[in-house]
C-alpha cells in the first residue's frame, strides 16, 4: 500500500491528500525562513502540490521543483501548468545520492516528508548537496516525522515507523540527534526545531560559513 496515496486525478496530475493537510502549517514556518529572493530547490516534490503552492505563495522567489520518478516529474509539469504559476521551473530529476546534482546553486533547499521513505545514506547525501549548494546562511528545511533520544513523541509514529520497515528494512522515521549530527558534518548549525500539527516536526538548518 502506498505512502502518499497517488491517486491519478485529471490531466495527468497525480495527487496527496496529506499535502492538502499540511501545506499551510508548512507556509507559516518557511514565511519567517525563506529569504526575499533568490532560488528555493525544493528535493523531492512528489506529485507537485506544495511547490506550485509555496510558488503562489512567494512569488519573489524562484522555484526549483525535483524528483527522481519520472510520474512524478509528469504530475508537476502538470500541476505547474494547471495552476499558471510563473516563478515554478520545468522539474529536474534529481536523486541525492547520484552526483552531480542538476543544479549548481540555490539559496534555500526543501525536503519534506522524504528521508523516512529512504535510505539512511539518503540523508547523507541530501547534507552534503546541501552544502554544495547553499551560500553561507542559506537555509536547509526539513519536514516529516521523527525520534527524539531514540524515542517516538507518538503512538502513531511508532505504527507508521513499524508499517515503513515492513516495507522497506532502510526506510523508517528519523532520529532527530542523528540527523542533526550528519548536518553538523556536512557544515551545518544546530536546527531549529519547531512542532507540528500530527506529530510532525519542521526543522531548520542553517550552513555555516566556511
Amino acid at each position: 500500500m502506498p505512502f502518499f496515496d497517488p491517486q491519478q486525478i485529471p490531466a495527468g496530475k497525480l495527487h496527496a491528500a496529506a499535502t492538502e493537510r499540511n501545506r499551510e502549517p508548512i507556509l507559516n514556518v518557511l514565511r519567517s525562513v525563506l529569504p526575499q529572493t533568490g532560488l528555493v530547490l525544493e528535493v523531492a516534490s512528489g506529485t507537485g502540490q506544495h511547490v506550485v503552492f509555496f510558488g503562489r505563495a512567494f512569488p519573489a522567489l524562484r522555484w526549483q521543483p525535483s524528483d527522481p520518478s519520472p510520474a512524478h516529474l509528469d504530475s508537476i509539469r502538470a500541476w505547474t501548468a494547471a495552476e499558471g504559476v510563473e516563478n515554478v521551473a520545468e522539474p529536474v530529476a534529481l536523486d541525492v545520492e547520484r552526483q552531480p546534482w542538476p543544479v549548481a546553486s540555490a539559496d534555500a533547499i526543501l525536503s519534506i516528508n522524504m528521508i523516512h521513505i529512504a535510505p539512511w545514506s539518503a540523508t547523507v547525501a541530501l547534507f552534503e548537496g546541501a552544502a554544495r549548494l547553499l551560500p553561507p546562511g542559506g537555509v536547509a528545511f526539513l519536514y516529516g516525522p521523527f525520534t527524539r533520544e531514540g524515542r517516538h513523541t507518538a503512538d502513531s509514529n511508532q505504527q507508521f515507523d513499524e508499517r515503513l520497515r515492513r516495507e522497506d528494512p532502510r526506510w523508517g522515521v528519523r532520529d532527530l540527534g542523528e540527523v542533526a549530527s550528519v548536518a553538523a558534518a556536512a557544515g551545518f548549525g544546530k536546527p531549529d526545531v519547531i512542532a507540528m500539527p500530527a506529530n510532525n516536526l519542521s526543522l531548520v538548518f542553517r550552513r555555516l560559513a566556511d
